[in-house]
This record gives structure tokens, sequence and C-alpha cells, in this order.
């Protein structure tokens, strides 16, 4: 049985004996499981000590979790079993230490995949710490603001009319997407304030590649424009969405809380909620931009292009 091991850490501006008591009791855990966002209509039972529960949902499968070692402010051991979509355990612990005023936790997994999964070792590896990441992001979010700045919007399926556009487009890091992208839109921006009267629309971000493996990322930045401009200057692009049909997950939140819509969409069409067009990469569009509101009312959406 191949093994899985993961680690994630985050910082929370929180004492740990109020950061510890949110990992203790399941009752908290629907508030930030970086899962059940995925999946409103899940079904979840926590026992009445608040010490383990179940869940089952369409997205989520089912299984439970249970507190099985714990010591104050320190860590916590539980059991976690999987039922669907397939049979399998896993040992998972947070390590809290105290920091003074805010409080380091670490997020640990060993588990182990069913053998016929061997050659998806690095990815279920990666994918799994990326939902860790989300998790921890909103757990932070809760302890210190007493709520999740991300909501999700279930849009559906709908017609995009497609548009031309100017971009710029660039490879990076997933460490470095943000950073890269505002660069991208100053570039952009600026030269777009002599053309003001060619925009058509929303500015958005395609996606080319994800490599949460390598943890790479291919992307371009893109305004809608009603033509393209002449004489483009070096590093900008011009290009152009076809019409297609999208299915759209409606965002609302800060940029750093995105990746609980991506992962959504990539586990709704997992699950085949609907078929994506692979001939046009996934995009999202920015229906507010920061600046324009708080970061906790960005509004974006992201767009899977489907048959």
């Amino acid at each position: 049985m191949p093994k899985m091991q993961i680690k994630r850490s985050v910082t929370i501006n929180a004492p740990v004996d109020k950061v510890y008591s949110k990992l203790n009791d399941f009752n908290h855990w629907t508030a930030w499981s970086p899962w059940l966002i995925m999946d409103p209509k899940a079904t979840v039972t926590v026992a009445e000590d608040g010490k383990s529960y179940e869940w089952e949902g369409e997205r989520v499968g089912s299984g439970n979790m249970q507190v099985i070692n714990e010591s104050d402010n320190q860590f916590i051991y539980y059991d976690l079993t999987f039922l669907t979509p397939w049979k399998s355990t896993a040992k998972v612990r947070f390590e809290t230490i105290s920091k003074g005023a805010s409080t380091e936790v670490h997020w640990l997994m060993d588990s182990s995949l069913p053998f016929f999964m061997f050659w998806m070792k690095k990815m279920m590896e990666a994918f799994v710490g990326m939902d860790y990441e989300r998790g921890l992001a909103m757990l932070k979010d809760y302890v210190e603001d007493g709520e999740v700045h991300s909501k999700l919007d279930f849009k559906g399926a709908s017609n995009f009319a497609g548009c031309k556009y100017v971009g710029v487009k660039t490879v990076c890091t997933i460490e470095t997407v943000g950073s890269s992208m505002e660069q991208d839109f100053g570039k952009l921006m600026a030269f777009m304030a002599d053309h003001q009267d060619l925009i058509a629309g929303n500015t958005f971000s395609i996606y080319h590649k994800w490599d949460m493996v390598k943890r790479n990322v291919e992307y371009t930045s893109g305004v809608p424009v009603k033509s393209i401009p002449t004489n483009l200057p070096a590093g900008i692009i011009s290009g152009e969405i076809p019409a297609t049909e999208v299915y759209t997950l409606g965002h609302t939140g800060p940029y750093a809380h995105l990746g609980n819509a991506w992962s959504t969409l990539y586990n709704m069409q997992r699950g085949k909620a609907f078929k994506v067009n692979k001939k046009i990469h996934p995009f999202e569009t920015y229906v507010n931009m920061p600046g324009e509101v708080p970061d906790n009312e960005l509004v974006t959406e992201v767009h899977f292009p489907v048959k």
C-alpha cells in the first residue's frame, strides 16, 4: 500500500487555548472544513460530546472521524475513516504551539492509498496538501474573525458569448501567482489607459496549466476588448475566448480563498456533474476589483467550459 504523508502549517493571531478549543470540538469543524464547503447539502452528525462526527454527501462521500488522544493546548490525535468513494483509513493530528499572542498550528496526516492507485501518490499528496492549505486559511479566519470569508454561489450552466482580448501570459510558481498577476494587470491597465473606449467587460485570467506536484502555473491575464489595438507593446499579446457553454461558480471573499471555488469545480468534474470542454481552458472573471470594495466583498466567477 503506497504511504502518504502530508503536513501543512499556519500562524493564527490568537492565543493557543482559543485555537485549541476550535480543533477538539467537531461542532466548529463545519464552519471551516475545506471539504464541506464544496458540498453544502452534505449531512453532518456530531456526537454530543463533540469528539466525533460522521458525514455523507454527493461530493464528499461518507466517513467518520473521532478524537482518540489529546493534550490541552498541545496536540490532538484523530482516527479518520473513509467509507466512500473508497474505503481507507488515516491517522490525523494537530499540533498547537503557543507563540505568545499567536499560535503556530501544524496539520498532519499519515495514510495510504489502495494498491491500484500507487501511480497517484504524488498527485494525491499534492491535492490533499492543497485541501489542508485551504482549510487552515479558513480556520485562521474562523478563529481570528469568528467567520470564514469565503462564500460559494453555484450559478450553474449558461452561455458565454466569447470575447477578444489583450493580455499578458505568465509562467510562475503557485506561491508567487498573486504577486505575478498583480504586476501583469498593472502592465495591462497602464496600456489600456489610452484605449478605455475599447474595453468590453470585466478583466479575467485564463488558467492554461496548474501543476500541484511541481507547483507551477501558466496563465493569461486579460482585458476583453471590442477590437484589438494596433501596435501592441512587447509582452502584451492578443487572443480570443470562443463562445461556449460554461458552468459557473461564484466566490465572494479574498483571492486567497479562491482555491475553494476551483477545488469544488474540479471535484464536480471528477464526479461527472458536467463534462468539460478540454479545448477551452477554464477562466475566472473579476466582477469587482481590489480598492473598489473591501477584500471580503470581492466577487469572482470561475467558469469551466462544458460540452
